[in-house]
């Protein structure tokens, strides 16, 4: 046992040897080997102390949270169908905003609250109040002779005084016949206006038309409106609203400017580039579009405008490049109609000098008033750059106004009258400067051009005040005796004789104007009528549809259906367009349902332009 003892010390002594060999940690007892931290237990969360129910209350149960349910792979749920013809993706992404939301289904159908829709009913500008016609003034008229009188009505008009009462019976705010859509109704009324030159008037009437009550014809009336005013963008909410409503090439061009001047000018730019490429559209127009697009600001660049190849011109091609300011070759330009010379006048990004010289035409149908006419020379004298003929012509004006003598401003007033197309117009020009002038002996060979001056702005009392200084039977007097606003008796048939006699219009038709006007006024005898009647060949006893329709409405005394039709019966270039038989059916019926002074400056003025 002792030697038991001994080993198991021997063994002892060598662990020991063997321990203290070993590097003495410098860390606290147990640092080196902490304990293991016990794992967490999971514990539910204590629930919420229930809320005090108070007496005869019952507590709601808590909200009930519903796990979403979730597509097991490999589950048999049907794909969504798709229309045969929907694009792919690759097409999708190359399509532009507004075809998508097309493609979709969410272009808007309307771009106005209901509160703020307008209704159908007085269309229009000008109210009664304001000189328009009742708007009830055709609500009772058949819809079918409306409809016609209107779409008869297809360019302008010989007469200023005829054109000024019927633009103002179109601006008028009217209600739609029975039976006709009242959108229908505008639309033709816009129309006519277009055909007139009266293209800012027409671009006022389509504006009080919601966007979303637009329908094709509508449509094509106010861009034609839209484009002889230069204000393209114009018809932006129509062509966002309804992009499908036309699909022609220039439509389409329309709706890519749109999308440019809406903030996605690199859609449009895509799309312009795709029409060019496909030939979608003429170039000329195609690049147009592309430098009017580029104008909005984002995806600017060059672009060359050539006129090369180009043809003839088109409201498209002269409205973008007026606004633009690209410069039309004069080859082009010249003799492309009387629409460019009234565009011209009335556009204020065009030259002073390009203005005045379509303010001729302008000012002779009765798109230009005396007064703006007036303005623009004023305009042109203030420039203080040379603009030629139209400056020299403004010194005249100034002149025709403020010269120290009666003779000398009839001389200024003579260098402007001329003798060419432009005559009227330049009566048109001189009306108040004529009115200043003071009657006397001395001038009396000048005053059937001072009378006609003054009647063409209607200033018929100061061309009255000549009524004792003309000759009987005088150019003079053939206008005072149409023009004066009332007349006792009748006019003597020896003073016509001397009128009748002394003219050398061609196939005197100044005089059958005179006879016509007169009878159509009351103001000759049915004999004396009957007699002239038969001397010139006027048939004033024929009859047509459109006479007896013209008859008929003065018969029931409704202005404006007169008016319409006065329209139809004056439509032409020129006074050589119209027949006495004509002017005495419109003088005699507007002189009957009360519109006197417009019949007698319409009698006049085909006396003095014959």
């Amino acid at each position: 046992m002792k030697r038991a003892l001994l080993i198991a010390g021997a063994a002892l002594a060598v662990c020991s040897t063997l321990a203290l060999a070993a590097p003495e940690s410098l860390l606290p007892p147990g640092f080196d080997n902490p304990t293991p931290a016990p794992a967490p237990r999971r514990t539910a969360a204590p629930a919420p102390a229930p809320a005090p129910v108070r007496p005869g209350v019952t507590a709601s149960p808590g909200p009930v949270v519903e796990p979403l349910p979730l597509q097991v792979p490999g589950s048999n749920v049907a794909p969504v169908a798709l229309p045969a013809n929907f694009p792919s993706v690759e097409q999708i992404e190359k399509m532009t905003p507004d075809q998508i939301d097309d493609l979709l289904g969410l272009t808007p159908k309307d771009d106005l609250p209901p509160a703020a829709r307008r209704a159908t009913e007085r269309i229009g500008v000008i109210s009664l109040d304001e000189g328009g016609f009742p708007s009830q003034a055709l609500a009772g008229q058949p819809a079918s002779l409306v409809r016609a009188a209107l779409a008869g009505t297809k360019q302008e008009l010989v007469s200023r005084w005829g054109h000024i009462l019927l633009r103002r019976a179109l601006a008028s705010r009217l209600n739609a016949p029975v039976g006709m859509d009242p959108i229908e109704f505008a639309a033709l009324r816009a129309s006519v206006l277009d055909a007139m030159g009266e293209s800012y008037v027409a671009r006022s009437l389509v504006q009080d038309v919601d966007s979303a009550n637009y329908d094709f014809p509508l449509t094509n009336a106010a861009l034609d409106a839209y484009l002889a005013t230069g204000d393209i963008v114009g018809i932006c909410p129509v062509a966002r609203l309804k992009g499908d409503i036309r699909t022609d090439a220039q439509w389409q061009l329309v709706r890519s400017i749109c999308l440019a001047y809406a903030g996605s000018g690199r859609d449009a730019s895509k799309d312009l580039d795709r029409a060019l490429s496909r030939q979608k559209g003429a170039k000329i127009d195609v690049l147009l579009a592309q430098r009017y697009a580029g104008a909005a600001g984002e995806g600017r660049r060059a672009v060359t405008i050539e006129w090369n190849d180009v043809s003839g011109l088109n409201p498209w091609r002269y409205s973008l490049a007026t606004a633009l300011g690209v410069e039309v070759p004069s080859s082009l330009r010249k003799g492309a109609g009387r629409w460019y010379d009234i565009v011209d006048a009335l556009s204020p990004a065009q030259p002073l000098k390009t203005r005045a010289a379509g303010a001729d035409v302008a000012a002779a149908t009765g798109v230009f008033s005396s007064a703006a006419l007036v303005d623009l020379y004023g305009q042109v004298f203030a420039d203080e750059e040379d603009l030629g003929d139209v400056s020299q012509r403004a010194t005249q004006l100034r002149e025709a106004y403020v010269a120290a003598t009666p003779a000398d401003r009839l001389k200024a007033m003579r260098g402007l009258w001329g003798t060419g197309d432009d005559r009227y117009a330049r009566l048109v020009l001189t009306a108040y400067a004529a009115a200043r002038i003071t009657p006397s002996d001395d001038l009396k060979s000048d005053a059937g051009d001072l009378i006609a001056s003054m009647l063409a702005a209607g200033l018929d009392r100061n061309a009255l005040r000549w009524a004792s200084v003309v000759d009987s039977g005088s150019q003079g007097w053939a206008l005072l005796a149409l023009a004066a606003p009332a007349m006792s008796g009748t006019v003597r048939s020896g003073t016509l004789d001397d009128y009748v006699d002394a003219d050398k219009s061609a196939s005197q038709r100044k005089s059958e104007f005179l006879v016509a006007g007169l009878a159509g006024l009351g103001r000759l005898s049915s004999g004396t009528t009957n007699s002239y009647a038969n001397r010139l060949h006027l048939g004033l006893g024929r009859q047509s549809p459109w006479s007896q329709r013209i008859t008929q409405a003065a018969q029931v005394g409704n202005p404006a259906l007169v008016a319409l039709l006065a329209g139809v019966g004056m439509q032409g270039s020129s006074w050589d367009k119209m027949t006495a038989r004509e002017l005495f059916f419109i003088v005699r019926s507007l002189n009957r349902v009360g519109l006197s002074a417009e019949a007698r400056m319409i009698a006049a003025e085909a006396v003095a332009r014959a």
